[in-house]
């Protein structure tokens, strides 16, 4: 089968790899309808996070089953299924709390799993899935019926970068009432800009300097947008709001300019959720949030748990983050969708195997 795998710095390949099978009776096999590519998978691209050695890459996939093990019962073969970025048991304590991407045997694509089997990359014609009672998640459609209504983008949006958003805005208890400020116009601060809609905030400024993406930005309901930076951007906020701050700060990033940038634009007393992946230095000032009484909260987002949640308002149109996904590429030309990501010329590729 062909997959993307990543060699080193700006090096992502499509390469023929063997087809996946059932390595233990917890495991699945599906049969990847679309892919994408994460601004996670950036890190290990641009080089700030080191390739030790070639391996499959990618982490979002909506696939139809093909081959269970025995003790999956939460699918069928042949049904549609988004795939979280995380794998979890859901049985632990972590994944009874609604933390599945904290579970004791969290697994990862492109790893290995607890039994020490390789995981596939989510970019690929087929991919293992480990721990699929719990990962996998139907979603009670059939294929055509989902390609018929143009609802691929939407469900893969779910597999990570909606529910990343939809943690930020629940992480920070974002309220009726409350002006959000979401720091990062990727495919996760928009995403956080819708997440922050559904939760009934008055205002939302979208802190971004690209028109294409404002506009985005301001049809995912953004009630404004702010191009300015650093020092600059809490006097913008509180131009917009007659000498104001943000009640709450969404920081979509990860690195210590994001932070600090989401730390600067709150109120005292006011919120922070983060989801930003902390690879490019971010810290978290603990003076800072001590002496403004800033209130914290956020880290990986447990997809698995906020699919759910989200899976009803797809169906019904209410939420379109498949919006997100500007550009579609074949799995055969995976480097141009890398590159289209880095070069900033695309919000979100989907990849079509």
């Amino acid at each position: 089968m062909l997959a993307a795998v990543i060699h080193g710095a700006r090096d992502v390949r499509a390469e023929d790899r063997p087809d996946p099978l059932l390595r233990t009776d917890d495991d699945a096999v599906l049969r990847v309808v679309a892919a994408c590519v994460c601004g996670s998978d950036l890190w290990p691209y641009r080089g700030v996070t080191a390739t030790q050695e070639p391996h499959p890459i990618g982490h979002e996939l909506v696939g139809v089953v093909e081959q269970l093990g025995a003790n999956v019962t939460s699918a069928q073969v042949g049904d549609l299924v988004i795939v979280p970025f995380s794998l979890s048991c859901g049985t632990c304590q972590s994944c009874r709390a609604g933390f599945p991407a904290a579970c004791d045997q969290v697994t990862f694509f492109g790893s290995t799993d607890r039994q020490g089997h390789p995981v596939d990359g989510a970019q690929g014609e087929r991919v293992r899935i480990p721990l699929a009672q719990h990962s996998l998640f139907p979603v009670g459609l059939s294929e055509a019926v989902v390609e018929e209504r143009g609802l691929v983008p939407h469900l893969l949006a779910l597999a990570d970068v909606m529910s990343t958003g939809l943690h930020a805005a629940t992480s920070a208890n974002v309220k009726p009432d409350d002006v959000v400020a979401v720091v990062g116009d990727g495919a996760v601060g928009l995403s956080a800009v819708i997440a922050a809609d559904l939760l009934g905030a008055q205002r939302i400024i979208a802190m971004s300097r690209h028109e294409d993406r404002a506009a985005l930005a301001r049809r995912f309901g953004a009630t404004d947008v702010v191009a300015e930076r650093g020092q600059d951007a809490p006097d913008a906020i509180r131009a917009l709001l007659g000498g104001d701050l943000a009640d709450v700060a969404l920081e979509c990033v990860g690195t210590a300019e994001s932070m600090a940038q989401a730390m600067s634009v709150v109120r005292g007393g006011g919120r922070v959720g983060f989801v930003g992946v902390p690879n490019g230095g971010a810290q978290l000032p603990i003076r800072t949030v001590f002496g403004r009484n800033l209130t914290v909260g956020g880290g990986m987002a447990s997809a698995r748990r906020y699919m759910e949640e989200l899976l009803p308002d797809v169906l019904d149109g209410t939420i379109t983050p498949g919006d997100v996904f500007d550009l579609t590429l074949p799995l055969s030309e995976i480097a141009q969708a890398y590159a289209a990501m880095d070069e900033r010329r695309a919000i979100k590729v989907l990849v079509r195997p």
